[in-house]
């Protein structure tokens, strides 16, 4: 993968079918400490103790249709490459929490990609599921939780024209202005 906004978007869909009902993403650029770190959390299914060991191994993973699953052990390889690290921790019926630091100026770092439209892919392909979004660059904040558009919005989808323009330009200002 080229991107870390795509790193997310799989870490993500790992979440979508363990059942997750609430999905946070959270990127936090520390520019003086040379950080980039990314935290997604889930309430889904969770990992058995011997599966969470096993699951940064390339030819381990719960799907059937193939005998391998590179998600997980090619984004843990992209925050290790950079100096940073990974860390994983799931309690079978809790949830799950991808932790992946990477070295912010590295010269292998993958670029982050474009978040505000990695953001809008999620909030419309899966609008059962309440998305909690935050990303920090420094002392900037931008921040959009699901639940509290879907009060506003009442029976209207994110992916109704309307709705859909607004917040793809929401995501686009949120996040452009973090780096004013």
């Amino acid at each position: 993968m080229r991107e870390i906004a795509l790193h997310i978007l799989d870490i993500v869909q790992n979440s979508v079918v363990a059942g997750a009902t609430e999905i946070g993403v959270d990127i936090r650029e520390d520019i003086p400490k040379d950080t980039l770190t990314v935290v997604i959390s889930d309430n889904g299914c969770g990992m058995s103790e011997e599966f969470l060991k096993k699951v940064v191994d390339p030819f381990t993973t719960k799907r059937t249709t193939r005998k391998v699953g590179l998600g997980i052990p090619l984004y843990k390889m992209a925050a290790e490459n950079t100096g940073g690290h990974f860390d994983i921790q799931s309690e079978e019926g809790k949830g799950t929490v991808v932790t992946a630091v990477f070295g912010h100026s590295h010269i292998d770092r993958q670029p982050l990609g474009d978040m505000a439209e990695t953001m809008l892919s999620l909030f419309t392909s899966y609008e059962n599921i309440d998305f909690s979004y935050k990303h920090t660059v420094n002392q900037n904040e931008f921040e959009v939780d699901t639940k509290e558009l879907k009060k506003v919005l009442g029976d209207i989808p994110f992916s109704a024209p309307d709705v859909y323009l607004w917040l793809s330009e929401f995501l686009k200002e949120g996040e452009d202005e973090l780096y004013k």
